[in-house]
């Protein structure tokens, strides 16, 4: 089987990680829709980056009471979230070094799953903080879950960046096996 083939055929439990990944993701876009906002124009993600009090009050405000069980429900759901996608990302990875048997991919790969890690650690503090400061939010609150929340997206976005850099890395194809 030549590698091209063998990336296709991805294993059993990565597919179904894959899709664990988009059915939830699908859902929380779903519940992110009735959050956007005047004050929100992205929904729960303007929250996680508003980064002080007054900004997060008039998200919260803007959302009423039926907004903010929709944003509870969001963030209890990313709990759920968090763990699927890092380990879908963290079997991605693992799927695209089989070939890849040099020790510099190999290190690579370690802080790519690193990163994908940091990101989940990253996410679910952001969502500890996020249901702290829906009731009455604060400014140590808001930006820390706003902090949080960067470090989030930066760890994902390097780990994904790196995870393309390892699978064009290669400059001569390993031998069919």
């Amino acid at each position: 089987m030549d590698t091209a083939k063998r990336l296709l055929a991805f294993p059993k439990r990565l597919k179904g990680c894959l899709i664990a990944t988009v059915v939830l993701l699908a859902v929380l876009i779903l519940i992110n829709q009735p959050l956007k906002t005047g004050s929100a124009h992205q929904g729960i993600v303007s929250f996680q980056l508003a980064g002080g009090a007054e900004q997060a009050l008039a998200i919260v405000q803007s959302w009423g009471e039926e907004g903010l069980q929709w944003a509870k429900l969001s963030l209890w759901l990313d709990f759920f979230f968090i763990p699927i996608y890092c380990l879908t990302l963290i079997l991605l990875t693992r799927h695209c070094t089989l070939d890849r048997p040099g020790v510099r991919e190999q290190t690579a790969a370690r802080w790519v799953r690193a990163l994908f890690i940091v990101a989940g650690v990253a996410d679910a503090t952001e969502n500890v903080l996020l249901l702290n400061n829906l009731e009455a939010p604060t400014d140590a609150i808001s930006l820390a879950a706003t902090i949080s929340s960067l470090a989030k997206f930066t760890a994902l976005t390097l780990g994904l960046a790196g995870l393309v850099i390892i699978r064009a890395a290669r400059r001569h194809p390993l031998a069919p096996g």
